[in-house]
């Protein structure tokens, strides 16, 4: 299933929201001494300050669900000869990071989840994370493709596509974890390679071009064209 593509052209509009990864939890009786978390980009003190109240949290996804999250976040964006898949580029200890700095998508992606399972065992016996790829990609394509619903030029609603009944949760979840994973993905030091944005980089001005300094009846003198301006390209 490749929908890279798409979801690359989806994500150059997506909202970059920092990627980090979300702190360990301990059993132990005494409290842990959690190292100061340390980021390699500018923050504003209120962000770094949210930041790491959000690292301290206790983690809001059992293993189940991070395992099954995965699962999924492979699905949406694979490894291919460009780059890692989603996975590699730590896209559910976003998400997990996300739900616990947003508690909206909490209940949303936590009931998607469930579902999810529940659909997988009414179908496959299993749940979703252990049933085999072919199952899973399966599931998938039956919820991938929500219905669009859109006004045209007349004014006339038109809704473009066919969910079967009862997958209708499953749409809705699916369309929300595709957009998250996406978003994880392209704001990743993986995925914007992938994207292949370059950023701003260094480049070589070799001065005015001859044409226009003749133009202007000016020329560079002689120490500027050896100090300053080279037009060899070097």
């Amino acid at each position: 299933m490749d929908r890279r593509k798409s979801l690359k052209i989806l994500a150059t509009g997506a909202v970059a929201i920092p990627a980090v990864i979300a702190g360990c939890n301990t059993t132990d009786d005494k409290k842990a001494i959690v190292p100061e978390p340390s980021f390699n980009l500018d923050r504003n003190p209120d962000e770094i300050k949210n930041e790491k109240r959000v690292l301290d949290m206790e983690k809001f996804f059992t293993e189940h669900e991070m395992a099954t999250i995965a699962v999924l976040c492979d699905i949406i964006i694979p490894a291919d000869e460009i780059s890692g898949s989603a996975t590699d580029a730590k896209v559910p200890e976003f998400i997990e990071f996300i739900v616990k700095d947003m508690p909206d998508y909490q209940t949303p992606l936590r009931g998607g989840l469930r579902w999810l399972d529940v659909h997988c065992m009414n179908r496959f016996g299993k749940a979703f994370k252990d049933c085999d790829t072919k199952q899973q990609l399966e599931v998938v394509d039956d919820i991938a493709y929500p219905v669009i619903e859109y006004t045209d030029d007349n004014g006339n609603k038109i809704k473009k596509g066919n969910v079967k009944h009862g997958l209708e949760q499953g749409v809705a979840f699916f369309s929300n974890m595709r957009d998250m994973v996406a978003t994880g993905f392209y704001t990743s030091q993986i995925g914007v390679k992938d994207i292949g944005y370059a950023g701003n980089s260094p480049t070589q001005w070799n001065g005015v071009p001859p044409e226009v300094l003749k133009q202007y009846n000016l020329a560079y003198s002689e120490k500027e064209l050896k100090e300053c301006i080279s037009f060899d390209g070097k």
